[in-house]
């Protein structure tokens, strides 16, 4: 089953990793069951949000018991395909990229760099945190058909050229993390993140609004 095949709204399909993450610290902790409340305290979403969030995969919990963690688990695992590997190639590795090399998704079982590219001839051949890096004239080769995600740290005058490479790959999905706002044919998605933009809303809030209005 998969998030495609629901169709449930994109800003459910957003939350679901979210919850995922808190189900596995309560299956750690030894939790067996949880109740709409708990989960809206944990990760700062409305009950009201998470029960209609649920509603769409059915019955997932019983009214006046709650949700039962161990299976809430495997229900998500299974939804967001957590059990299947998702190689990842990353473009740029300067020093955000080398931040996200080392880091890695260590957490995520499911998610992993598999490799990395440059142009800086100083880094190609070398590795970080175990991963390869490679030269950037090798990118279609190198990303073959195993790779379906591919995380941009480029400058942004580079990332559409890039891009541009990317159509005729295996690659279905790519994480922008430069400034640059990138045209992508419909067979690739992608997630822009901006950490100055974020950055600068946060700072915008702070000052103009008070903090119990914040969230």
């Amino acid at each position: 089953m998969s998030t495609e095949q629901l169709k449930i709204p994109q800003a459910t399909a957003k939350r679901l990793p979210l919850y995922y993450r808190f189900l596995k610290n309560l299956h750690s902790s030894g939790k067996q069951r949880v109740s709409s409340a708990e989960l809206s305290e944990a990760v700062k979403v409305d009950s009201a949000t998470i029960r209609r969030d649920f509603s769409y995969f059915g019955a997932l919990g019983k009214k006046g018991y709650g949700y039962n963690v161990n299976y809430l688990l495997t229900f998500f695992r299974k939804t967001l395909d957590q059990d299947e590997l998702t190689k990842i190639a990353l473009i740029g590795v300067g020093n955000l990229g080398t931040a996200l090399l080392n880091y890695n998704f260590i957490k995520n079982n499911n998610t992993k760099i598999e490799m990395a590219f440059d142009v800086d001839e100083s880094r190609v051949g070398q590795k970080v945190s175990n991963v390869p890096i490679y030269h950037l004239n090798d990118l279609e080769e190198k990303l073959g058909n195993d790779i379906s995600v591919v995380i941009l740290t480029v400058p942004a005058i580079a990332a559409q050229g890039i891009t541009d490479r990317l159509e005729h790959t295996s690659v279905k999905g790519i994480l922008n993390f430069t400034p640059a706002r990138i045209n992508v044919p419909d067979s690739i998605r992608i997630h822009h993140i901006d950490l100055a933009v974020e950055l600068q809303a946060l700072i915008y809030f702070l000052r103009n609004y008070p903090t119990e209005l914040v969230n």
